[in-house]
């Protein structure tokens, strides 16, 4: 159903959210297995840091008859001069620390030595040409290329030309039906606000204005007419964390100014929506709407571009479950749903009358999460099965044609490509198995390699383990803990614990040379599958948001003692690490247990839950958090977890290191801002509450490689010092 715009907005909905797993997508990185030189050395005390001064205001509000200081409210002025000689003066006192680290510049080095190799992105064809997307090496953004038949390749849009620093980035594609015409979104220093660039796909030449002010969008073309596009109002203030709440789609006529542009749902008050989707069906005949006021749930219409006088018809008018249509044949429409089916389920429903009373089950819940593809007159059902991939082929009637033997235990994706090609092509990976990618024929189920990455990694002296752990409340929650083979079970292994655990975000075994480079040094990678996720479904999920968030701290902290009753790691050696709705859960972790861990890693993190969703769209995150302004008894519970608000004067706090973008127009940079302010103000003892606020970037998708590395050769760095080396490991 779904045209190259991708699989439906809340697809693309996910996909904004999920910042850990987007930097796995196209090309996963890996590593030599060849040790630095160095040894442990006896475990020293660190330095006392001299903090930056950061003043305090009288700043109140009050929630429900309680009176809440916020003496930091000022840097929530991100546009401000003070807050930007704030922003130095910590970057100054931060990097002037990591400097003092002595094999600081051996793992950056490290790092962009096993970068350097050639990566290279699955195929797809559009028109007469078949496109790829290619890294040499270095190169700080994808490169996108494509060839006719077996003639040679050509560039076809190169993102490092986009801005002389590499920070504007490739942020969205979509071709016409026919291949001959193309729209581009770009994203400039890591903001969620897009411009759309209209080219001839053949001549590469641009076509019209440059469109403006697009967020939470793909591009979804109506024949080579025009296209269908998201965004809001222009905020007022400041564009970075101003409010952003009322969404609505657009139909662009190719040709005119976008002022023109037709407002086809959305804008009206009396019913505010905060993310708004629209897309077209690969036979073109009908544009589906989906309309939602929280990540979870949405409203689904759909109109017959057949006849340009049919109105927009509902087929779910509640926001209680997650619904869109993956494919349609003729007017029989296939929908997948969570609708009475929490692991979600495809019905079929005529598009005369598709109301839910009509809809008859084509593939039935089961009891793994169900995520679908289709391709060459196939649906591809891919399962969860305890976070590990398995995909069933199924034919048109509903029919089980066979399962895919994937390549070993791990994360396949990419199932799925145009009706008429025979051929598509899938990934696989696992967390010591580098991403390679395969040709799938689906007539005969059988694949070939396609790309293997042309590495000196040996995946063989690496292992993944997962175990299942008891929580507090006595559920059973999995873990996957990898490490070197023969590791000793002594206590003292350097182990990064990470999580997410929020969104109906899953997270899957997956390759990447950051990780490659931290299990290279001898440390533990360890990853809990948290309840909040969407590992097994929407009641995994629900357990784990507003009143029952708790839960997913208690998961989090139960894996830590797992890892540390075990003898896997210490709470000397324990470093836990999570970013976005992942920084909020390293956040609230520290403050309630902060003797369990040496080091906190957030990044990017929601760490204010009292105002969260008063910037940009924050609002859209209540369904996961709820708000301060629900009731008192939600105000009591955000305020008894809120990071921000829950550091107390005189705890000897783990060593901190708190990341964060400038331009961080989701989770605004204000929350990390606030809470280094409250850390470094009544931390006690001597480990370091730092931050390090990189600038003119965002959230982090489409950030640099040079950014990336040098990042990661940080946090590493940082992390090692503080469990007490002076020298890398060397096991």
């Amino acid at each position: 159903m779904l045209s190259n715009a991708g699989i439906g907005f809340f697809m693309v909905l996910l996909a904004s959210f999920n910042h850990e797993i987007m930097k796995k997508s196209l090309v996963l990185f890996s590593l030599t297995s060849a040790t630095l030189a160095g040894q442990a050395l006896p475990k020293t005390e660190t330095t006392i840091v001299n903090y930056p001064k950061t003043h305090r205001a009288e700043t109140v509000d009050t929630y429900f008859g309680t009176t809440i200081a916020d003496p930091y409210r000022w840097l929530e002025d991100d546009m401000s001069e003070e807050t930007g000689e704030w922003v130095k003066a910590q970057n100054k006192v931060t990097f002037n620390y990591l400097e003092k680290i002595p094999f600081r510049e051996a793992l950056k080095q490290r790092l962009e030595k096993l970068w350097n190799y050639e990566k290279l992105g699955s195929p797809f064809k559009e028109g007469n040409y078949t496109y790829f997307y290619k890294n040499d090496g270095l190169q700080n953004q994808y490169v996108l290329y494509r060839k006719k038949g077996e003639g040679s390749e050509e560039i076809f849009l190169d993102p490092n030309t986009f801005s002389e620093d590499g920070t504007t980035s490739l942020a969205g594609l979509s071709f016409t039906k026919d291949g001959s015409l193309a729209a581009y979104l770009i994203s400039e220093g890591g903001s969620d606000w897009r411009k759309a660039i209209v080219i001839d796909a053949e001549t590469k030449q641009v076509l019209e204005d440059t469109l403006t002010d697009i967020k939470f969008s793909g591009i979804s073309w109506k024949e080579n007419d025009g296209f269908y596009y998201s965004s809001y109002d222009k905020p007022e203030g400041s564009e970075l964390s101003a409010k952003t709440d009322q969404h609505k789609v657009y139909y662009h006529k190719l040709g005119t100014s976008q002022k023109e542009d037709q407002l086809v749902y959305g804008g009206v008050e009396a019913e505010k929506h905060r993310y708004v989707g629209a897309s077209v069906s690969e036979d073109q005949r009908y544009l589906q709407i989906s309309a939602s006021v929280s990540t979870s749930g949405n409203k689904l219409f759909i109109k017959d571009l057949s006849n340009e006088n049919s109105p927009l018809v509902p087929i779910v008018e509640d926001t209680d479950s997650d619904n869109y249509i993956i494919e349609n044949e003729g007017s029989k429409l296939y929908i997948v749903t969570n609708r009475n089916a929490p692991n979600k389920k495809i019905v079929t429903v005529d598009a005369e009358n598709p109301s839910e009373e009509n809809w008859v089950d084509f593939i039935p819940e089961t009891e793994n999460v169900l995520t679908v593809g289709t391709g060459g007159g196939y649906f591809f059902a891919e399962y969860m099965v305890d976070a590990i991939s398995k995909v069933l082929q199924y034919d048109y009637e509903g029919n089980l044609v066979r399962e895919v033997k994937l390549p070993g235990v791990g994360t396949a994706s990419g199932f799925g490509g145009k009706k008429e090609n025979k051929d598509f092509y899938f990934s696989f990976t696992n967390y010591t198995i580098p991403g390679s990618s395969y040709k799938y024929n689906v007539e005969t189920g059988e694949y070939t390699p396609y790309w293997t990455p042309n590495i000196d990694f040996n995946s063989e002296e690496y292992e993944s383990n997962q175990v299942f752990y008891t929580s507090k409340d006595g559920t059973k929650v999995p873990i996957i803990i990898t490490h070197k083979k023969g590791l000793k079970l002594n206590g003292k292994n350097p182990t990064i614990l990470y999580g997410y655990g929020g969104f109906n975000i899953s997270l899957t075994p997956a390759f990447s040379i950051a990780n490659a480079v931290w299990l290279e040094q001898g440390g533990i990678y360890a990853v809990p599958n948290l309840r909040g996720g969407g590992e097994y479904g929407k009641k995994w999920h629900d357990a784990g948001t507003k009143m029952q968030k708790q839960n997913v701290f208690d998961d989090f902290i139960a894996a830590a003692e797992y890892l540390i009753s075990n003898n896997y790691t210490s709470s000397d050696y324990l470093a836990i690490r999570g970013g976005s709705n992942g920084g909020l859960l390293v956040g609230a972790t520290m403050t309630q247990r902060p003797e369990l861990m040496k080091v906190a890693l957030p990044a990017v993190g929601v760490l204010d839950m009292l105002r969260y969703h008063t910037f940009t769209a924050g609002a859209g995150w209540a369904y996961d958090y709820g708000t301060s302004e629900d009731s008192k008894e939600m105000f009591r519970y955000l305020k008894g977890y809120s990071p921000v608000h829950n550091i107390r004067k005189g705890v000897k706090y783990p060593a901190t290191f708190i990341t964060t973008g400038d331009h961080d127009d989701r989770v605004v940079p204000a929350h990390s801002f606030k809470f280094a302010a409250e850390l470094q103000d009544k931390q006690t003892g001597k480990n370091p509450a730092l931050i390090r606020i990189e600038t003119n970037a965002g959230h982090g998708a489409g950030t640099p490689v040079s950014k990336t590395i040098e990042q990661y050769a940080d946090i590493f760095a940082f992390t090692l010092y503080n469990m007490g080396f002076k020298a890398l490991p060397n096991q």
